[in-house]
């Protein structure tokens, strides 16, 4: 896996082996990052169920000014630790092994990288077929992702990556824009943040 555009590109990245992570293919990436360039210089980043972090590692290659990891994989956290520092941005990251559904999405002791403006949601499939309900943890992840002190009052964008044949519902203040992408199993979503709500 490698950076695919920005100032580290062709850099090689180090991905989790077997099934815990799913890293995108480069094409897929390359049609999503297009989507998406516009927003990303001096953005904060979230990237959640992060793997090996080649999302928000691809994101800060282009621009964004710094990115928070979330990954529960011990296997995992220790790659992506390992590859903020071979790209050298230990200083604008912050790699949280922490439950990605569980957490508060206010990490402590880096108020410079919050809230946050762009947000990469790509969790486990067998997790994304059951939970985006309301009532279901994915749903009430949103719904805390959605709270300003989690997301810009600004327009926030989020990204979510489903099966294909996933039903997703989303809870205010997220609505879906008309853009998709879908390739071969897999579709990409992109919701923006509109009024802000109250937890």
């Amino acid at each position: 896996m490698r950076i695919i555009a920005g100032d580290f590109k062709g850099r090689n990245l180090k991905v989790n082996p077997g099934m815990t992570t799913r890293p995108i293919l480069d094409r897929v990436k390359q049609m999503l990052f297009d989507r998406i360039e516009a927003d990303l210089p001096g953005a904060r980043v979230l990237d959640v169920f992060c793997g090996t972090g080649t999302l928000g590692l691809e994101a800060m290659s282009r621009g964004a000014k710094s990115c928070v990891f979330i990954e529960q994989d011990h296997r995992a956290a220790t790659l992506l630790r390992e590859n903020t520092a071979h790209l050298g941005v230990e200083d604008r990251t912050l790699c949280w092994r922490t439950n990605a559904v569980k957490c508060s999405y206010r990490p402590k002791g880096v108020p410079d990288l919050v809230p946050f403006d762009v947000i990469f949601f790509d969790p486990p499939y067998p997790l994304a077929e059951k939970q985006f309900k309301p009532g279901k943890p994915l749903y009430k992840a949103l719904e805390k992702l959605g709270s300003d002190e989690a997301t810009a009052k600004e327009i926030s964008l989020l990204i979510i990556r489903v099966p294909r044949r996933c039903e997703v519902e989303v809870p205010e203040p997220w609505i879906k824009t008309e853009f998709e992408i879908a390739v071969a199993s897999m579709r990409i979503l992109f919701y923006e943040k509109t009024d802000s709500i109250e937890e």
